[in-house]
């Protein structure tokens, strides 16, 4: 999704800052250290080892539980911790997994013989089919070195069990079920309630296909939203199916009919009958069915976080491949996820950086701001110009900006099941005319020119026909620019891009098929090709952003600032900066 902002002057609203409190809290940390120092010099073993020792007879224990993103952190020695702390933040106890965790970790525990298997714990963990397939394809390699893997867990959501059904043994709750019933996207849309507070969207737009906006002005999904949407989520679900079916040995027919009798309110009894689980037992009970795999009553159990503190041989290689993950929604210079102005002062120090011979790119994002997008973009074609090639490895969503600054690479890569594509743009201009009329506020003022009060009057007035082919003119032109910004990077005529553009979103398999993406593969295999075309033989690997220090984090916790202040700082800000938003289409499978 992209961005465009027009905004008058102004100020931004400050947060109150709680003093005495803050200070108190800082004297609590203070102390906190303090005590820890002296334990762990007691101990021997200081907060912040990143070091953990793997013993012999050890199981991975791989919890599928929190929410996935690309890249994983310090393990946060806090967490847990200070729950009951004021106003430490509840984020900082959710269980956060690392893609390139779970990935390194199962690549040791299948070369490693201190590990005899794997033990798939829960199954709710919140990721997108592409993290799904990734965990599942090295699961399925890690098979190979002749380990086991085991799965247990109370109930099974359907991605999870898309993972799981690797296992040489599913295990579930007497009392859970396997939550397998088809996928479906759903929207709300607000055209009637925005008509009954007085609120009238004024639509720009570039693309059939770009739906986003038709919450506010249709009742209904459009013949063409319907159409993409049923591509994407039954390729999706193809996908799931085909993989289950050959590891339970179900046809995709047999799966469908099981689907359709929705088994998460089906007996656990019948999840076994009909081939989904091969064991009931508690959860609890588990160490005894462990005990049998393992061979012995001594095994020990390594977490996802603690693997990944377990030490590998470093290479001492000289030249470096950098990979740089970029991930969430696009920004200009604040906020989280990809903020064009850290992103690109990043790829200055990768380009300063003689050693580094290629670029790997992990991307994750539906879009953003159209200005960053570009910014981004130009700082990777700098970087090729110093003959540095840059493959880009896509995540579960690579569209609209997301797309935008991956479509200038020299190789890109994309799951089956990433979401790509939507190359269009569109412009969402609020008109709260009817509700000021409604509320009685009114509005008056002087203005030097023609338009100097269009940023104020588009919104508390409604665009004239003359302002609203202005702004329809500045969308076409991001469309222009973007199409013309893919047809460079993909070798091929803007009018190609445009005839596959409009908005639409394409799995990767199809973005393959018609040139949005070179190949099908993971972050290995973007990082194999990049290996190839830098030509080099002994490296190493350098991964940017840096991993956020845990103190870091728990400092930034102690903001005292209530999520009431800041949606009224927000609300304040908006309403003094009238504003013209362009952006992407954001896609989400629900």
């Amino acid at each position: 999704m992209f961005f465009v902002r027009k905004v008058t002057e102004g100020g931004e609203a400050r947060p109150r800052r709680r003093v005495g409190c803050l200070g108190g809290c800082l004297i609590f940390l203070v102390v906190y250290m303090l005590c820890n120092l002296i334990i762990g010099l007691i101990m021997g073993d200081r907060f912040g080892s990143s070091s953990v020792e793997l013993k012999p007879q050890t199981v991975y224990h791989l919890q599928l539980k929190g929410t996935l993103v690309e890249q994983g952190q310090e393990e946060n020695p806090f967490t847990g911790m200070l729950g009951s702390v004021p106003y430490y933040n509840s984020y900082a106890a959710e269980q956060i997994v690392g893609l390139d965790n779970v990935l390194s970790n199962i690549r040791l525990a299948k070369n490693d013989d201190r590990i005899l298997g794997i033990w798939l714990d829960d199954a709710s963990l919140s990721m997108e089919p592409a993290g799904a397939k990734a965990i599942r394809d090295a699961l399925l390699d890690f098979k190979q070195s002749g380990k086991w893997i085991i799965a247990s867990a109370k109930n099974y959501n359907q991605t999870n069990y898309y993972v799981a059904s690797v296992a040489d043994r599913i295990c579930m709750d007497p009392t859970g079920a396997v939550q397998w019933n088809g996928l479906t996207a759903q929207k709300m849309y607000y055209t009637r309630l925005l008509e009954k507070i007085g609120v009238e969207m004024q639509i720009l737009k570039v693309g059939t296909f770009k739906s986003a906006v038709e919450p506010f002005f249709r009742t209904s999904m459009s013949d063409a939203d319907k159409m993409q949407t049923m591509q994407y989520i039954g390729g999706i679900w193809d996908e799931y199916k085909q993989a289950v079916g050959a590891s339970r040995k179900l046809t995709p027919e047999q799966l469908d009919a099981l689907a359709d009798r929705y088994m998460g309110l089906q007996p656990a009894e019948e999840q076994v009958a009909c081939g989904l689980v091969d064991t009931l037992v508690y959860t609890q009970d588990m160490d005894s069915l462990l005990r049998i795999y393992t061979g012995t009553k001594d095994f020990k159990m390594l977490t996802t976080a603690k693997m990944a503190q377990v030490k590998r041989l470093d290479s001492k290689a000289k030249n470096k491949v950098a990979v740089l993950y970029l991930e969430g929604d696009i920004t200009d210079d604040e906020g989280e996820g990809i903020v064009g102005k850290e992103v690109i002062k990043t790829l200055k120090k990768i380009r300063k950086d003689k050693d580094v011979k290629a670029l790997v790119l992990r991307v994750n994002s539906p879009g953003g701001s159209a200005d960053a997008s570009e910014q981004i973009w130009r700082a990777i074609q700098k970087i090729k110009a110093d003959s540095i090639p840059v493959v880009v490895s896509m995540g579960g969503l690579a569209a609209s900006g997301g797309y935008y600054i991956s479509c200038g690479a020299d190789y890109i890569y994309a799951e089956p099941t990433t979401l790509t594509g939507s190359i269009g743009i569109f412009g969402v201009v609020p008109n709260v005319s009817a509700l000021r009329n409604k509320v009685g506020l009114d509005m008056d003022g002087i203005s030097t020119n023609k338009h100097s009060d269009l940023d104020v009057n588009m919104m508390y007035k409604g665009m004239s026909p003359e302002e609203f082919r202005m702004m329809q003119t500045m969308v076409e032109r991001g469309y222009d620019l973007f199409t013309k910004r893919c047809a460079e990077g993909r070798h091929v005529s803007q009018d190609y891009i445009k005839s596959i553009g409009e908005g639409r979103v394409w799995l990767g398999a199809k973005g393959k098929e018609i040139g949005l993406v070179d190949e099908l593969g993971n972050i290995d295999d973007a990082i194999a090709k990049a290996v190839e075309l830098a030509g080099v033989e002994m490296y190493r690997l350098a991964y940017y952003p840096e991993v956020i220090d845990p103190w870091d984090e728990l400092l930034k916790s102690f903001d005292t600032t209530t999520e009431e202040e800041r949606l009224l700082i927000k609300m304040r800000s908006f309403c003094s900066k009238p504003r013209m938003v362009a952006r992407m289409e954001e896609v989400k499978i629900q």
